[in-house]
């Protein structure tokens, strides 16, 4: 299986002049932990994740010590953390140099980079441009689904998952972001999270539409109420 056959298609973006405000919530509106950075042009630029934005909360009040004064007391003065913790906008508070794969990328080597860099997330490029992004969760599911070491979901098998995709984005209410789905032997297993019962019978009837009745199996929780239009930030 490959990068393409599991990572999730609508990624939540911010542009690196958003407002950090701003960025928490579409973290909290979207329930995603973290999004990427990207210029005008769809490249990326960086990640900011809950992380990055806990840094910048730590210490909201904490007075700031002058360069050179860190820098004799042996502190280990860095001034792109002090500008993460004080940065009013995505470009300042994001991790930059960030790791990426394309569509075709195995998953084994997602899951091995994961693993050496020790991030949770992965950005999926085509032609320089995100157009996914593979999680640990994603890895996951595909090894609750994984088939045989020799085959692969094959041609049908993503043509299918494109079609279910397509309509899901066609359900009112149901936030794409948070469903995902891997298609073998035109078999879909779906996960991820809605708001209610009605939502999960109309995901199961959008993806039985594609690969019919009975073919689908359906693993979907709920969003919490306290979540529901961003109250929690």
């Amino acid at each position: 299986m490959q990068a393409l056959d599991v990572m999730t298609k609508k990624v939540i973006t911010v542009t690196g002049q958003t407002p950090v405000e701003e960025v928490a919530k579409v973290l909290l509106d979207h329930h995603v932990s973290a999004v990427p950075v990207i210029d005008a042009a769809g490249a990326v630029l960086g990640i900011v994740s809950e992380g990055d934005l806990m840094r910048r909360l730590a210490e909201p009040e904490a007075p700031r010590r002058s360069w050179w004064l860190e820098l004799f007391a042996g502190s280990g003065y860095d001034p792109a953390d002090d500008a993460k913790r004080h940065g009013r906008t995505a470009a300042d508070v994001m991790t930059s140099n960030v790791q990426t794969v394309a569509e075709d990328t195995a998953l084994a080597d997602v899951a091995r980079l994961l693993e050496t860099r020790r991030i949770k997330r992965v950005p999926v490029l085509r032609d320089g441009k995100v157009v996914g992004i593979v999680s640990r969760a994603n890895l996951l599911q595909a090894m609750a689904s994984a088939p045989p070491p020799e085959e692969t979901p094959g041609v049908e098998g993503r043509v299918q998952r494109e079609r279910i995709l397509e309509e899901l984005a066609k359900v009112a209410g149901i936030r794409v972001s948070l469903v995902n789905v891997i298609v073998r032997d035109g078999q879909a297993n779906v996960w991820g999270a809605v708001e209610s019962d009605v939502e999960e019978n109309a995901v199961r009837r959008a993806v039985e539409s594609v690969v019919g009745e009975g073919n689908a199996q359906v693993m979907l929780g709920r969003i919490p109420p306290w979540s529901y239009g961003g109250s929690g930030l």
